[in-house]
């Protein structure tokens, strides 16, 4: 089967293109390489440069012989998205149905959609469940969400079947170290970390430590980014057996606290990681945990690399290729 990877050449894109490859798929990579980079591109997989907002690119490419296709072409900073979001209703919605109206053109009945948790906001309750309220808190959050919700709309009108993927927190590198690409100026904690330790910035930051946790910083459910690669393989597959869309939450349903990532990177590395505590970012909430009983029910899914030092190692791994 042909699948197309849109944005395969990101981060968490290289990582989904190369499970794709190792399961026996033909894969085809689109990407604008606006953040994805040509050394995540893998010579087994057909790259297509171009953008999501290219309809007549987006046809043709799906056009040729594509039987299923995986969108992780999306801006992702909850704090750039909260300052522009002309940004992220432009490339994150008008972009998404860009890609559904290509599909309902070419007939690709099969849409794998990486959300977010962030659809969720503030927890209510944990551990978070699909049947959490869904309260975006930040607009990124709420560009995901109304894709869902489109989603759920072609299913009817056009017979569009989805797979949303609610990810929690994307960290870790290949462990067999086939994928170094850094990511361009990251905002997520563990690059920062990674980022500190290789020198390339002179400290860090952790914002708050006096949460109600056990260390007073914040908590959040970290997913190994082979872990997320092989739900997604995982949902395409379940796509093409049942022919029915589902949503589920991919996590680990362990937390780490900012303090307890520092320290082992530290221990890891064997860097002093400048880290100075600052007062708390607003919106910031203290725990953040998924359950991922559904995706385990729908998918057979569990994470099995997600623990900190796999996340850990795996990045330094990735960053010592890059320090040479």
């Amino acid at each position: 089967m042909k699948i197309l990877v849109i944005g395969g050449a990101g981060y968490i894109g290289s990582h989904v293109t190369r499970e794709l490859l190792d399961n026996g798929y033909e894969a085809v990579v689109f990407d604008n390489l606006s953040s994805g980079k040509r050394e995540n591109l893998f010579p087994e997989a057909t790259f297509v440069e171009g953008d999501i907002l290219d309809y007549d690119k987006l046809l043709a490419t799906m056009k040729n012989g594509i039987d299923g296709l995986i969108h992780l072409a999306a801006f992702k900073a909850a704090g750039e998205s909260m300052e522009r979001p002309e940004k992220y209703s432009v490339n994150n919605i008008t972009g998404a149905i860009n890609i559904l109206n290509a599909a309902s053109e070419a007939g690709v009945k099969r849409f794998v959609f990486s959300s977010t948790a962030a659809v969720y906001g503030e927890p209510t309750y944990l551990p978070i469940d699909e049947n959490h309220p869904t309260n975006p808190e930040n607009y990124y959050g709420f560009s995901k969400l109304e894709v869902e919700r489109i989603l759920g709309w072609y299913d009817k009108l056009k017979g569009i079947k989805s797979a949303i993927l609610r990810y929690f927190n994307a960290a870790g590198y290949d462990p067999k170290g086939r994928i170094s690409g850094l990511e361009m100026s990251p905002q997520n904690l563990l690059p920062v970390v990674m980022e500190t330790a290789a020198g390339m910035r002179s400290e860090m930051k952790i914002f708050g430590d006096d949460y109600e946790t056990r260390d007073g910083t914040g908590i959040r459910d970290y997913i190994h980014v082979s872990d997320l690669a092989s739900a997604h393989v995982k949902a395409l597959q379940k796509l093409e057996r049942d022919d029915k869309s589902f949503t589920v939450n991919l996590g680990s349903e362990n937390g780490v606290s900012v303090k307890e990532m520092v320290d082992t990177a530290r221990r890891i590395t064997g860097r002093e990681i400048n880290a100075i505590i600052v007062d708390r970012r607003p919106g910031d909430p203290s725990t953040v945990l998924a359950t991922a009983k559904t995706a385990e029910k729908v998918l057979g899914w569990k994470a099995t690399r997600s623990d900190v030092e796999t996340l850990i190692s795996s990045t330094w791994q990735a960053y010592q290729k890059n320090m040479k």
